[in-house]
């Protein structure tokens, strides 16, 4: 990953860091002496800005206290915790390792370790799931005095545990209704314990967003290192191949193992719509005419002035935006904006 870091040194457009977010995977289980390494890497490449939000995903059973000392003293200053339920037959249900009230202890660890700035992942919509555990999952994070919450809906894909169980008929499958309910009932909650819906799945009190994800959302470059790793710079995305033997073998003979897709007119509108609508800030009018070379208003009028009427978006200040019954529809909203892709020949 150093090595990488240094071919993709001149990737971004500034020398800056103002974020920095280690997750996919477990890379709560580096090493003091390995996350020093990386970090000291980071700073001979690029300049850090001295108020930079970096990020570490973990799991509760990863947070020991030695490893949170660790991550303090390398200066980690926000963690993703993945907690998903503080009840603990829904975690023998999700196979996770962690019990509820380890899970409330790795929080309180952080937290004395001078970890304050703590996001916490809940999963809604678990089969046998009531309004009831829910909430209780809701307020008990809420009593921790998290920050952040990040929830999602449980999703089940084929070929996976839940999908084979949901085939077979021994769990099942999770009604729209019921999900919808859930995601209100959650909505409700959060915003009675003083937390903002700042995007669909995210909720933060004391404008305590995450900086390094609401970069993504609003279209700013960044850089991802290390196999299945995805790079955005405006015009192109890349990412890295995943397969770990011929992502070290290609990076040990200097050559990126990157696939490089060149974003048209159409990706680059649409995939702005898709992010861009699911925050509180919308979608700038302004920047949709002109990423469309001024063709948005005239392809999608009609159908935004339809979205009006039936109650999903509004547009205001220059802006769309979803209103609550329209973040039921998010996606939908969006595809029903998408612009055609142009043929080519």
């Amino acid at each position: 990953m150093i090595r990488e870091l240094k071919l993709q040194r001149d990737y971004l457009p500034s020398d800056d860091l103002h974020t920095i977010y280690f997750g996919g995977g477990t890379p709560s289980l580096l090493s003091e002496k390995e996350l020093a390494f990386l970090m000291d890497a980071i700073k001979k490449q690029f300049h850090l800005k001295p108020d930079a939000e970096i990020t570490l995903e973990a799991n509760p059973d990863d947070l020991t206290e030695d490893t949170l000392a660790t991550l303090a003293d390398q200066g980690i200053n926000r963690l993703s915790i993945g907690i998903q339920t503080f009840h603990d037959p829904h975690l023998r249900f999700m196979n996770r390792l962690h019990t509820a009230s380890e899970a409330e202890e790795s929080v309180r660890r952080a937290q004395d370790a001078g970890i304050t700035n703590i996001s916490v992942d809940l999963i809604y919509a678990i089969p046998a799931e009531n309004d009831d555990i829910l909430l209780s999952d809701i307020e008990k994070a809420l009593a921790l005095g998290v920050e952040h919450i990040s929830a999602y809906c449980l999703t089940v894909e084929p070929k996976t545990a839940f999908g084979n169980w949901t085939k077979t008929g021994k769990m099942a499958p999770i009604e729209d209704e019921f999900a919808a309910r859930q995601f209100e009932v959650l909505i409700s909650k959060l915003q009675e314990g003083g937390f903002e819906q700042y995007e669909i799945s995210n909720f933060a009190r004391n404008q305590k967003y995450s900086r390094h994800n609401s970069a993504y959302w609003q279209r700013r470059p960044y850089l991802g290192v290390g196999p299945s790793a995805h790079s955005y710079n405006g015009a192109s995305r890349q990412y890295n191949v995943s397969n770990n033997a011929k992502y070290l073998e290609s990076i040990k003979n200097r050559v990126l193992p990157i696939t490089v897709e060149i974003l048209s007119m159409e990706d680059q509108v649409n995939e702005y719509l898709l992010t861009g609508l699911r925050t509180k800030w919308g979608c700038r009018l302004e920047l949709l005419q002109e990423l469309s070379g001024g063709s948005f208003l005239m392809k999608t009028g009609e159908e935004i002035f339809r979205l009006n009427e039936i109650g999903w978006l509004h547009s205001r200040d220059g802006l769309l935006l979803l209103t609550e019954k329209g973040k039921l529809f998010a996606d939908q909203v969006a595809s029903r904006l998408f612009l055609e892709q142009t043929k080519k020949g």
